[in-house]
């Protein structure tokens, strides 16, 4: 059925890595004229709907399923260029759940099998035809292949796209910007202060009005560290007093 959206501009693809989880798949993806959808396909049978936007199967919370779909999606949008990630979307389709047409509370959509079609066909258009073909043939390339490729963390901020097995595309933007810092600007997260030194005329007068400075404390203190000699008390003048003849 996703297959059969091609006329209408939407590329898919199936069972393809799970990027950062080298033993986990995503089940499909879609790129096409809406976007970006991320497709996570389940089929539970029972009572399934949502209560105050948490999807419920009997009765039973499935907040852990639902969250995994948004990690998808997340997952997908890290490998793209940022203008790119905010147009990724993660769905959940319900295959035996025909009529399901939710949305969770923290923002992923829930489709039935039969609402499904419709929905990715009323999204508005925010790709070009151009764009669809460029990411399709991106992720083709990037989630199909023999290993799942890696998500780039802050611990990899300073390896090349070639250490972290991306190709060029959307981590042109990461490569460009190392390019800048390797010219001479500060690492993220490594700005650090530095003291700036006085140059020229200025800086040789104020380490001359410093030196003079240090040397006038010196030359005021000296006198307080040498031992003065103990001060021995002087006799008063005696009186005297002529006493007069009888």
């Amino acid at each position: 059925m996703l297959d059969g959206l091609a006329s209408q501009g939407w590329l898919a693809l199936h069972d393809v890595h799970w990027p950062g989880r080298p033993k986990a798949n995503l089940d499909h993806i879609l790129v096409g004229p809406g976007g970006v959808i991320v497709i996570d396909a389940k089929s539970w049978s029972g009572d399934v709907q949502t209560r105050n936007g948490v999807l419920r199967q009997n009765g039973y919370s499935r907040d852990r399923e639902v969250s995994s779909v948004a990690d998808q999606g997340a997952a997908v949008a890290a490998l793209l260029e940022p203008q790119h990630r905010r147009l990724v979307q993660a769905w959940l389709c319900l295959v035996d759940q025909p009529d399901m047409n939710a949305r969770s509370g923290t923002g992923v959509r829930i489709q039935g099998l039969a609402t499904l079609r419709r929905s990715i066909q009323e999204l508005p258009a925010v790709l070009d035809p151009a764009a669809v073909q460029v990411i399709h043939s991106y992720l083709l390339g990037l989630l199909s292949g023999e290993t799942s490729p890696p998500l780039l963390t802050t611990k990899d901020w300073n390896a090349g796209p070639a250490d972290l097995g991306l190709a060029s595309g959307p981590a042109v933007a990461l490569e460009s910007r190392r390019s800048r810092q390797r010219m001479g600007r500060t690492t993220p997260g490594r700005n650090r202060r530095k003291r700036t030194k006085p140059s020229g005329c200025f800086g040789a007068l104020f380490y001359f009005a410093l030196a003079v400075f240090v040397v006038g404390l010196l030359l005021n203190a000296w006198p307080h560290t040498q031992r003065q000699p103990p001060v021995v008390p002087r006799p008063s003048p005696s009186l005297a007093q002529p006493v007069p003849s009888r």
